[in-house]
């Protein structure tokens, strides 16, 4: 490549300076979706913890319909595409009258697909506790809830840290579908503001950076946890 051919390609290619300059001048609108993304993440969690903890017991029931049941949800939003349920809820919702901006309805989407997997994480760990305790429980005057609550789901949870961390890791890059619908996440801003100007390898290589500092930190995490784990029962 010739000294000419190099400086243009410094000045006009995807990588020219200036277009980083131009994305330094408007970080703040990155900031804002960045913070749009954490509080999307954290309504999504919360619904989906929930959600899935609720569905992680049943799935463990002695109940045989109820098991089909929470096997029935799991199976369905496990097995279909995130994108085509937020666009069913986008779209279908106004149909019959419901009209949600995209903030809820992408804490809806994702929060509920998240928690298919997550029942599924809650319900192996229920199911790596030794029966016993569960029939200790009934011994000692305890519901199935109570037994739950009091003695199967605090050991449950240390054991399912691991995998758990790395489901909301898998929930926050999940976000990132809430942008076909305009939402006013990471993913959305570094589109429109790229189409703008053109300046799409910053924006995207941007975007991706916000990303993984929000998901970094949790493998580490997730990968600290699980070799915690291991030590411990190694024992």
């Amino acid at each position: 490549m010739s000294f000419v051919a190099t400086i243009s390609w410094l000045e006009e290619g995807p990588f020219a300076l200036r277009r980083w300059a131009a994305l330094m001048e408007d970080l703040p609108l990155f900031f804002e979706s960045f913070l749009y993304t954490i509080g999307l993440a954290i309504g999504a969690l919360i619904l989906a913890f929930t959600l899935g903890t609720f569905l992680g017991i049943l799935s463990s029931s002695r109940h045989v319909l109820i098991r089909i049941i929470t096997r029935i949800y799991v199976e369905f939003f496990q097995n279909t595409p995130l994108l085509i349920q937020v666009f069913f809820v986008y779209y279908g919702l106004p149909m019959v009258g419901i009209i949600w901006d995209t903030y809820t309805i992408g804490i809806l989407c994702v929060g509920v697909y998240t928690s298919a997997y997550i029942a599924e994480v809650i319900r192996s760990g229920i199911q790596s506790i030794p029966k016993g305790q569960l029939e200790a429980g009934y011994s000692q005057g305890f519901t199935y809830w109570g037994a739950m609550r009091h003695i199967i789901l605090p050991q449950t949870f240390r054991i399912i840290l691991p995998p758990l961390t790395n489901q909301v890791v898998n929930l926050i890059k999940n976000t990132s579908t809430v942008a076909i619908i305009s939402g006013a996440d990471i993913m959305f801003r570094a589109n429109s503001w790229s189409s703008q100007n053109l300046h799409y390898v910053p924006a995207f290589a941007f975007a991706a950076l916000l990303y993984f500092i929000l998901c970094f930190p949790l493998t580490l995490l997730a990968n600290h946890l699980e070799e915690k784990n291991s030590k411990a029962y190694a024992r």
